[in-house]
């Protein structure tokens, strides 16, 4: 496995983490789901959210992992065939972030810890944007000369799964504190995330 993650490229990576944090910090079910209940039942509320939504992020990382590789071993073609879905749907990305009111809806928010962990679940594992994302995405990113598939899938899971868990805690536990802040740059982030989720997705396509 060690020989694998040290065969991407640093340029790959980092190319890959910028746009897991994308995900993140677009304004969609998770984040709000999140904000929501760091602003209602405070920072340990918020963070048991991110925990349950992060235990979500696993289930489609195995999921991918087991399911994308054996696919692009079947059928060759298939690899185009996700690079130009991934590209779809970035794009429809770009234009949901574009056109969302930037409002955040604090009845969707949870009021225990065991409530908070098990809605941020259910709430991420029933979410096709994360599941889009990463079925389309991380494949992207894989390169068959650097080794296994699914392994690739895997690494790179665990590498967005990371980042996304120390963002999410980091909202989770600041929203009850920020609350007003929050709100008044929600527009803005989705005016930024519109636009790199566009380039990315004319990357997908041109490459």
């Amino acid at each position: 496995m060690w020989e694998v993650l040290t065969g991407f490229e640093p340029s790959v990576l980092v190319a890959f983490i910028a746009a897991g944090l994308l995900l993140n910090i677009t304004p969609g079910a998770d984040f709000v789901f999140i904000s929501a209940s760091g602003i209602s039942g405070g920072p340990k509320i918020g963070m048991a959210a991110a925990m349950g939504v992060n235990l979500g992020v696993a289930v489609h990382i195995i999921l991918a992992a087991a399911g994308v590789s054996a696919l692009l071993l079947a059928f060759p073609w298939a690899y185009d065939a996700i690079r130009y879905v991934g590209a779809a749907y970035l794009l429809w990305l770009a234009v949901q972030a574009w056109r969302a009111s930037g409002e955040l809806d604090e009845g969707r928010a949870a009021r225990s810890v065991w409530r908070a962990v098990r809605r941020g679940f259910v709430t991420n594992v029933l979410n096709p944007k994360t599941a889009l994302f990463i079925f389309a995405f991380i494949p992207q990113f894989t390169d068959p000369a650097i080794g296994p598939i699914w392994m690739q899938i895997l690494i790179l899971g665990v590498i967005f799964m990371v980042f996304g868990a120390a963002f999410s805690l980091c909202l989770g536990a600041a929203a009850g504190m920020f609350a007003h802040a929050l709100k008044a740059k929600t527009r803005i982030l989705n005016r930024v995330s519109a636009a790199m989720f566009g380039g990315l997705a004319a990357r997908l396509v041109w490459d």
